[in-house]
């Protein structure tokens, strides 16, 4: 703030510098670490066969993470770091915009503060260290609001054309960087002084790029019938209703903890920093709304649309982009003299919150890998990503004595939508043909996303079926009979982790595959 408000910039003494380095510097080295030896999570997998089917758009995202993951993956082999290569790229890069974000509407201390946060708030840690749309989503995120300051606040006209590349960069991650795009809009009517764009070539040139950029989609989805813009509107909207609004609040809290919902409201609710409220300094007091703004509306659409929708935990991740200036002018502020009660209060709980996450996350990797003395693994291996290695060793040892007995033509079914599949398709032994040879359960009728179109049903007709599932009464099913023309008895095998078990799992095979096969009545 201090370039806005004509102050020297706030000092640093080297030993809250080297602080600062030291908390940076140990949650990257936690991801990089560990980014090679956690096994990945089904959603890492199904975005890792993204990149095996290589296109310019797919059914339930944009490409820009199957792009990522083909690069980590030509450069470090299909390995755990290859497919997670890209988001520890987008990691440094979302706190690096951060950190010039923050300098620029405060100063380097508060900078400074905002590169604690990146790093280390629940979000922002497993985004820049798992590979989903939302580890590019948010360091697109981050960039377009660093350029959108740069020609909103400072008046820079070229950062227009940078706010357009790096928007359109994220519509090919997730589609919700549009929000921003909204908040922008509402920003410059409701700002006098941003009122002067709208009567510029500028913005409407920044719209254009990001339409260009994102235009590979806009042809994929003309070619299959809008089919991804349909499944993210029209099919959500379509859900039977569901308040959820308790939902979005708990994931609020997961996703930037309680202290930083706290925050985030105290700061809210009072209004800018003493400092930018006291000497009413223009450009500081218009970033701080242009940040609020950025923070609220998207904010306020995913709450409309909890109260008759569910929704995910990490819709509102990226959005909280905005909110990282406003969290390091609060933090500041708590240690300033002029802090208010409730600031000072939060002076006393964020060094003991940024300590325990980064405990949590120490501990809890070295779980995943190594486990603890006396403690389990849970058996919802979907959230916690351990197993997957060893249940890719068995089922392939059945799939393996299977085409000897019966031919190559052997198809791997997870009777899911994609997770089983996916890890069974990336811990084989042979990735190609797993990638060939593993699909999901929508050959049963079942949800199947982009394994529908990558194994159309038709065209699996008369194959042999090794199906694979985690409930015996999925291979127990009377629509099974239909779609086979002999069925195998149901096998039970358990997963181990060291002594431990981790859970049972079940497998059937299904002789003589008939797509338009009938239901039959028990």
């Amino acid at each position: 703030m201090a370039r806005y408000l004509g102050l020297a910039s706030a000092t640093v003494s080297g030993r809250w510098r080297a602080v600062i380095i030291g908390v940076v510097g140990c949650a990257f080295l936690l991801r990089l670490l560990y980014a090679a030896q956690v096994e990945l999570l089904p959603e890492e997998t199904y975005y890792w066969n993204y990149s095996r089917h290589l296109d310019i758009g797919y059914l339930d995202h944009p490409p820009m993470v199957a792009w990522l993951i083909r690069l980590g993956t030509a450069l470090f082999g299909n390995t755990e770091f290859g497919v997670r290569f890209g988001a520890l790229v987008c990691g440094v890069t979302t706190a690096y915009f951060l950190f010039r974000l923050t300098r620029n509407v405060f100063d380097e201390r508060g900078a400074l503060l905002a590169l604690v946060l990146s790093q280390v708030l629940p979000f922002f840690f497993m985004s820049g260290l798992l590979m989903t749309p939302d580890a590019p989503l948010t360091a697109a995120w981050a960039a377009s609001l660093y350029f959108l300051e740069r020609a909103l606040i400072a008046g820079r006209a070229r950062a227009w054309l940078w706010a357009g590349l790096t928007l359109g960069l994220g519509l090919l991650a997730k589609y919700t960087i549009a929000l921003l795009g909204v908040a922008t809009f509402l920003y410059m009517v409701a700002d006098p002084a941003s009122r002067r764009w709208l009567r510029r070539w500028e913005p409407y040139t920044a719209v254009l790029i990001a339409a260009t950029v994102f235009s590979p989609v806009i042809f994929w989805n003309w070619q299959h019938e809008w089919a991804s813009f349909a499944f993210q509107t029209s099919r959500r909207l379509a859900e039977s209703p569901r308040f959820s609004v308790h939902k979005l609040l708990g994931g609020a809290m997961v996703l930037i903890t309680p202290t930083g919902l706290i925050a985030v409201a105290v700061a809210f609710v009072r209004g800018p920093p003493e400092r930018i409220a006291v000497t009413g300094g223009d450009p500081a007091s218009r970033a701080w709304r242009l940040l609020r703004i950025c923070v609220c509306v998207p904010l306020v659409v995913f709450l409309v649309f909890s109260l008759r929708h569910e929704v995910k935990l990490d819709w509102t991740g990226a959005p909280w982009v905005a909110a990282v200036p406003v969290l390091a002018c609060g933090l500041d502020e708590a240690y300033s003299w002029r802090g208010s009660r409730p600031r000072r209060w939060l002076r006393c709980v964020w060094p003991t919150t940024l300590v325990v996450l980064l405990l949590v996350y120490a501990a809890g990797l070295d779980y995943l890998v190594v486990g603890i003395p006396g403690v389990g693994y849970s058996r919802h291996m979907e959230l916690v990503p351990v197993g997957w290695r060893e249940f890719g060793r068995r089922i392939e040892v059945v799939a393996n004595d299977l085409r000897s007995q019966h031919g190559d033509d052997v198809l791997i079914v997870g009777m899911d939508r994609y997770a089983i599949a996916s890890e069974l398709a990336f811990y084989s032994s042979d990735q190609s043909r797993g990638v060939a040879t593993t699909s999901s359960g929508h050959l049963f009728g079942d949800v199947g996303l982009m394994y529908e179109r990558w194994f159309p049903v038709e065209s699996q007709a008369g194959r042999t079926l090794l199906l694979v599932a985690w409930d015996p009464d999925m291979l127990t099913d009377s629509r099974l009979a239909g779609h086979a023309d002999r069925l195998g008895e149901v096998q039970e095998g358990i997963l181990t982790r060291g002594r431990r078990m981790v859970r049972s799992y079940y497998y059937r095979v299904a002789y003589g595959y008939r797509p338009g096969g009938q239901d039959v009545v028990p």
